[in-house]
């Protein structure tokens, strides 16, 4: 070998397949740290054995073993890029944190988690909040979803599932004056009823509302939706009469796009709930700030 420098930028590439081989004893997961093929891999180790002029590794049957010269190569290597690398480290700008990402329905996303954002952002403005809304069961771990909101019997809740509040069921529509109550069957006659269409979910469909208290109405018209978020945006333009899921309604009830009409009997209970999931037992302490602002937003519900 010669005594003479060699050049830097024909090394490098060598020296860190070299160095990713000597720390795993193994070309597979050298290849697999470096995102290169094995066959690459070992093309750097023997390109940089050439330009050294001397054997690095001595190669044997399903096993590596370092030479006098690979050891001693290897070790200064490897702390020479440990070094570069926390250099570089040193004076490069810190990673943005990872988000928090936070997963419901379109429904329960829309009423109830976005109008309460402000508010959020206001008192953790350095934590950074995604927001996956979808009807899909997303499954949190494989899709990197650290919390998730969930409507659900209380006998079906997955176990460490937290209760953010209980499904209450009323009549709700847009505060116009003389329409504020519905005492009895003929309240509702000549109204346009809205209809939430969920075959699995009776209980938020008029007809199980109605026959409960042995009402028959002739509506002027039903109009239906597929999702339970035009529903209450149809109520708040006007357009008639929803059976308001409560707890997702507080924020426009309080600011007055949508008004509770007064039965003979208060909101009706279910035996679904809104529970809060975790992806992990342990979550970092980002995802404990939203668990916990969360937890308090349905307690002041």
């Amino acid at each position: 070998m010669s005594g003479s420098l060699l050049p830097l930028n024909a090394l490098m590439e060598p020296l860190r397949g070299f160095v990713a081989v000597g720390r795993h004893m193994s070309i597979t997961l050298a290849a697999t740290e470096l995102c290169l093929t094995q066959s690459a891999v070992s093309r750097q180790v023997q390109a940089l054995e050439q330009r050294l002029g001397v054997r690095l590794l001595r190669r044997g049957h399903r096993s590596l073993a370092f030479t006098t010269e690979g050891e001693r190569l290897f070790r200064s290597a490897d702390l020479a890029l440990r070094q570069l690398q926390e250099a570089v480290a040193s004076v490069a700008p810190a990673p943005s944190a990872r988000p928090v990402t936070v997963s419901a329905s379109i429904g329960v996303t829309s009423l109830w988690l976005l109008p309460q954002l402000g508010r959020f952002q206001q008192t953790h403005p350095a934590i950074d909040l995604r927001v996956a809304a979808s009807n899909r069961l997303l499954d949190l771990r494989e899709e990197n979803v650290d919390l998730a909101i969930r409507y659900c019997a209380s006998a079906t809740a997955p176990t460490g599932a937290r209760r953010l509040f209980e499904e209450q069921i009323a009549p709700v529509a847009r505060p116009m004056r003389g329409q504020h109550r519905l005492r009895n069957a003929t309240d509702l006659d000549g109204q346009v009823l809205l209809e939430y269409e969920d075959s699995q979910r009776p209980w938020l469909q008029w007809r199980h509302w109605l026959k409960a208290r042995g009402w028959q109405v002739r509506p002027k018209a039903i109009l239906r939706f597929n999702q339970y978020d035009q529903i209450v945006h149809s109520a708040m333009a006007g357009q008639g009469i929803a059976l308001g899921r409560m707890p997702l309604l507080k924020h426009w009830l309080k600011e007055r796009h949508l008004r509770m009409l007064d039965t003979p009997r208060p909101p009706q209970g279910t035996d679904h709930a809104y529970w809060l999931l975790q992806s992990h037992e342990a979550p970092r302490d980002s995802v404990n700030s939203v668990m916990t602002w969360l937890m308090g937003e349905a307690e002041s519900g």
